[in-house]
């Protein structure tokens, strides 16, 4: 089986210069865990939730702070300080360009690939999505998911969940 025949030929796709808030509400609008980046219509990176959800992580210095449930509910008067800097720091985050957070060196796959060359890069590289190209031009995407539905024949690749 080849990849034509389980990919998505309408990828879903924010370009580089979008703001990072920007690609949080196409990725939580369109029930995915990450997209190509395009420049005009080249191919440039993939962003996925993981990409966005290292930008939320402390550091000694400067990092952005994330309280646990019950810090939320128990956050002493002097830490309100410390939580006004959270909410500026989300603000800040959300404006970052796509292309800052973006994996830059992305695996691709053609149309004539087979499934199995798909499903051997994304085991390898431990990736969960693979931009599909012809002639260098973004013409699909294949995920785990579509693979597996390829598999089983009987279910489209919309009906697997994808992680």
């Amino acid at each position: 089986m080849l990849v034509r025949d389980v990919m998505n030929p309408e990828p879903i796709a924010c370009q580089a210069t979008d703001a990072v808030s920007d690609a949080v509400k196409i990725l939580k609008k369109s029930d995915i865990s990450g997209m190509p980046v395009l420049e005009g219509e080249r191919l440039v990176g993939v962003v996925s939730e993981s990409d966005l959800l290292k930008l939320l992580s402390a550091e000694e210095e400067g990092g952005l702070w994330l309280p646990s449930p019950l810090e939320i509910l128990e956050i002493p008067i002097r830490d309100l300080i410390r939580w006004e800097r959270l909410q500026a720091g989300a603000e800040e985050v959300g404006m970052i360009r796509v292309s800052e957070v973006m994996t830059k060196n992305v695996f691709t796959v053609r149309p004539e690939d087979t499934i199995e060359d798909a499903a051997s890069i994304m085991i390898r590289q431990r990736i969960n999505r693979l931009p599909v190209l012809e002639d260098d031009k973004l013409v699909g995407i294949v995920t785990r998911g579509d693979i597996i539905a390829g598999l089983g024949g009987g279910m489209g690749a919309s009906e697997v969940e994808e992680d």
